[in-house]
């Protein structure tokens, strides 16, 4: 099948609220501009200055969405015009990119990095350090981002009952701290990838992050 063809089927799966994002992290930008002529606009990448060239190249409503994990140095490449950050994994990453986004007089929309698989691979925040990192901006804001919501990345495993159960850990914190936290922004769940975004979408995830079952396998 052809990446229009592949994106087309995943699209007709997905309900009204859940949106794809086409990780084309390592593709060129031929491939890119393939799915962007079927309508795709989100595109996610993992490492800053691939984005960053991709974005002077490519059509200039792309969404763009970081990812990977994100190194503080590397965080002035796309601080101009990136659309969302997946994979803030703590304060001091959130810091940077206020300072960041205050010199391209911005405001950039993040999501919270969880840490839910069983694996030791995995980057992000356990759930104490979640509730203590917004309970620091509670009382010491940061002017120049926005937080948008959680993501999270479940085991890799044929497990589809622990996927479930991490990916329910996930939209159960998600809903605990929208309830508790003055964060109207607050509404996007990012869990879901090409092996598990059935799993991610029943509970409850709003974007999902599929690269392989677009673009093939590297």
């Amino acid at each position: 099948m052809s990446i229009a063809e592949n994106i087309a089927a995943i699209k007709a799966k997905l309900p009204g609220n859940v949106r794809l994002v086409a990780v084309s992290k390592t593709k060129p930008v031929e491939l890119l501009q393939e799915a962007y002529d079927s309508g795709q606009r989100i595109f996610g990448e993992n490492k800053a200055l691939e984005m960053r060239d991709k974005h002077t190249v490519l059509p200039t409503d792309i969404e763009w969405h970081f990812i990977g994990h994100l190194q503080s140095n590397k965080i002035k490449y796309i601080a101009p015009f990136v659309s969302l950050i997946h994979s803030v994994d703590s304060l001091e990453l959130l810091k940077a990119i206020d300072k960041e986004a205050a010199k391209n007089n911005r405001v950039i929309p993040c999501l919270l990095q969880v840490y839910i698989a069983n694996e030791d691979t995995k980057y992000g925040l356990d759930d104490a350090e979640l509730f203590a990192l917004l309970d620091t901006l509670q009382t010491q804001p940061l002017a120049n981002i926005a937080l948008y919501g959680l993501m999270g990345m479940a085991t890799f495993t044929d497990d589809k009952a622990q996927v479930q159960k991490e990916f329910g850990h996930l939209a159960a914190l998600f809903n605990k701290v929208k309830a508790g936290c003055n964060l109207p922004e607050f509404t996007e769940l990012s869990m879901g990838m090409s092996g598990d975004y059935k799993e991610a979408i029943s509970e409850g995830s709003t974007l999902i992050r599929i690269g392989s079952d677009i673009f093939g396998h590297r």
